[in-house]
């Protein structure tokens, strides 16, 4: 694994670049001036000592050595080992709803914007626990195996939008099903689940997939986000501007509204916390502290370690095309014999 010491001093490359730039416009313009000293005859022969080549290769040298340097300065560092390190954590799966009702505009700025907004809060306050996330809609993906990498975590959950699974509808059933076949097999004391949810049009046996994960042991936390009055969906375009309003294949307009009954149950069932998610709510901050206060378990993970610094070969490798640079002459051995005139 390769890592850098000082990754700031990458700005560096942004003045090079302005430098050849520069260089590249100076070069430009003294051509331009020397194409005005006479005839081609009279160039050739004022420029008749000068090797055009090896100051071409002056030039690379000088520039690549620049390049070497500005890596030297990193501090590349490459991780020769991998350690096993243990913490205490719990494993946490977040459940995402990315169907198209999580477009409606009853939360601010939209439910599934709200949803995306407390799920990247709460990964910034864990500390060991693994997370892995699931998104669904008519269907389930793992979107996000268990991992302890929260930056990872922030990446791919900023990537979710409603387009990833065409099918649509809020298959609760399935997304609990697959959230509890995901979990590792090991002590099923230390699982629990966040399903992030507006819980409408739900689809298959609920209550056998929510048995399935308690006799597994598994909490189910459930933010149901939204209101309960019925609002429109909006259909938004690639500048994130409302065009239109879903609407039947009869031309009736569709709304949704938050399910806060069976979304509830889920949480009550499984002993869950359920909070509802709205404008004037404190977000998941209360199932953020349930989990915090769970008991922990050791968790085992592996990570780079033993870095090792390797500045040391960039800047040889700099110094040695900065000895050639000078060895390399920028004039003929032979002189070109005149001919002729000038004039």
């Amino acid at each position: 694994m390769i890592a850098f010491r000082y990754p700031l001093m990458f700005s560096l490359f942004g003045l090079m670049a302005v430098a050849l730039v520069a260089f590249w416009f100076m070069r430009g313009r003294r051509e331009r001036e020397q194409n005005e000293w006479g005839t081609q005859k009279v160039r050739a022969r004022l420029f008749a000592r000068i090797n055009q080549i090896g100051t071409k290769w002056r030039h690379i040298l000088h520039w690549v050595g620049i390049v070497m340097l500005i890596l030297a300065s990193t501090g590349p560092q490459i991780g020769t080992q991998l350690r096993e390190v243990k913490r205490e954590g719990v494993d946490v799966l977040v459940a995402l709803d990315i169907s198209n009702s999580m477009l409606a505009r009853d939360v601010r700025p939209n439910r599934l914007d709200r949803a995306k907004f407390e799920v990247r809060q709460f990964f910034s306050r864990l500390r060991g626990d693994r997370v892995g996330m699931i998104v669904f809609a008519g269907t389930s993906h793992l979107y996000l195996p268990f991992t302890g990498d929260y930056d990872a975590a922030r990446l791919f959950l900023d990537a979710v939008e409603t387009s990833m699974i065409e099918i649509q509808g809020t298959a609760l059933a399935d997304a609990i099903n697959l959230a509890t076949e995901s979990f590792p097999d090991d002590d099923p004391k230390f699982r629990t689940i966040i399903l992030l949810t507006d819980g409408e049009d739900h689809e298959g046996d609920i209550s056998t997939a929510v048995q399935k994960a308690k006799s597994e042991g598994i909490i189910i936390h459930v933010a149901g986000v939204g209101s309960q009055d019925h609002v429109p969906i909006p259909v938004v375009n690639s500048k994130g501007m409302v065009t239109d309003y879903m609407k039947s294949p009869s031309g009736d307009l569709i709304t949704t509204g938050l399910n806060d009954e069976i979304l509830r149950t889920i949480a009550i069932d499984t002993d869950g916390q359920y909070i509802r998610m709205d404008d004037g709510s404190v977000g998941i901050a209360l199932i953020t502290d349930t989990i915090a206060g769970m008991e922990k378990k050791t968790l085992q993970t592996h990570e780079y370690a033993g870095f090792e610094d390797r500045y040391q070969y960039f800047a040889a490798i700099a110094l040695i095309l900065f000895l050639i640079e000078p060895l390399i002459s920028t004039r003929k051995r032979e002189e070109r014999k005149w001919r002729g005139r000038y004039v």
